[in-house]
């Protein structure tokens, strides 16, 4: 896997797929890796005519990591964002998105078709906003245009969670548990294939600390709803109607406030990417894609 300089940091990428096809961007989520996405849903999009590329964002993985910066105090950063006074934090969602493109630039595309999980979605948003001209279309995947809502039993859950883990097998029982913690009630929980994926996951690389400064970045953010509403880029938004982390009236918030955009809600789906659910994810990312070709 190569690791490029984008944006003035150390990028690790890995691309599936014909370079002359069109580029899909996949960028992932909060304190995950471009591991978490899976290999088969990757090599279905590849197989379907797409250049796929995933990375590491910043902080997590084998990308640069923000180690020289001051933990951040979550309380204090959540309550200034809740008054409307942008918290101080090591870099913001902006930056995020501005290593995307530094991700394009370096592998000399000019602009593709974005798909966002999570906070990944939240990128999405931001590079959408920042840089239109590089987003062929847009999918905003069970994510949010601000500071999600979410099942408070469920973030308190995984707030008492201790990251800080010594053993390699309390980092892949700390993975399992937030699987569980998020995974819907409409799909097999698969316990062999995750605890592989969670089991890779710590061996390849374990940084909490910089899971919290994505946290405070995403809480930094603000409301892009005034922003996004002047998109002029195709744009599909996916949730599962059984997420607890980020609710399903996200993803309607996040429809409503682009023009145009298609809500497709999977039944059952929680905050994951369960086999089961790769045709109606497929289908959607597909669907755009001919729309934005169109």
């Amino acid at each position: 896997m190569p690791r490029v300089r984008a944006n003035g940091i150390d990028i690790q990428v890995e691309t599936t797929g014909d370079p002359g096809d069109p580029a899909v961007l996949l960028i992932m989520g909060l304190g995950f890796q471009l591991i978490h996405w899976p290999d088969g849903l990757v090599g279905q999009l590849a197989a379907g005519g797409c250049h796929v590329i995933r990375f590491d964002n910043r902080d997590v993985g084998l990308s640069t990591w923000f180690d020289e910066e001051p933990e951040p105090n979550m309380a204090t950063v959540w309550l200034r964002s809740q008054l409307g006074i942008r918290p101080k934090v090591a870099y913001t969602l902006s930056d995020m998105a501005d290593d995307a493109t530094g991700v394009l630039d370096a592998l000399g595309i000019e602009s593709a078709h974005v798909v966002g999980v999570s906070m990944g979605g939240m990128i999405a948003q931001r590079l959408a906003i920042g840089h239109p001209d590089r987003v062929l279309s847009l999918c905003s995947v069970m994510s949010s245009p601000r500071h999600p809502s979410g099942s408070f039993r469920l973030t308190m859950s995984l707030m008492r969670m201790d990251q800080n883990q010594d053993t390699m097998e309390g980092r892949i029982r700390f993975g399992m548990d937030t699987f569980r913690l998020i995974s819907g009630s409409g799909f097999p929980f698969d316990e062999e294939h995750l605890n592989q994926v969670a089991t890779d996951a710590a061996e390849r690389a374990w940084h909490p600390e910089g899971t919290n400064r994505q946290l405070a970045a995403i809480m930094a953010d603000g409301d892009r709803g005034p922003a996004l509403a002047g998109l002029n880029v195709p744009c599909t938004v996916i949730h599962g109607t059984d997420d607890r982390l980020i609710l399903p009236k996200c993803g309607q918030r996040t429809a409503d406030a682009i023009p145009g955009a298609e809500l497709v809600m999977i039944e059952g789906m929680g905050h994951e990417w369960p086999e089961g659910a790769w045709p109606g994810l497929l289908d959607a990312i597909s669907g755009l894609m001919e729309r934005a070709g169109a």
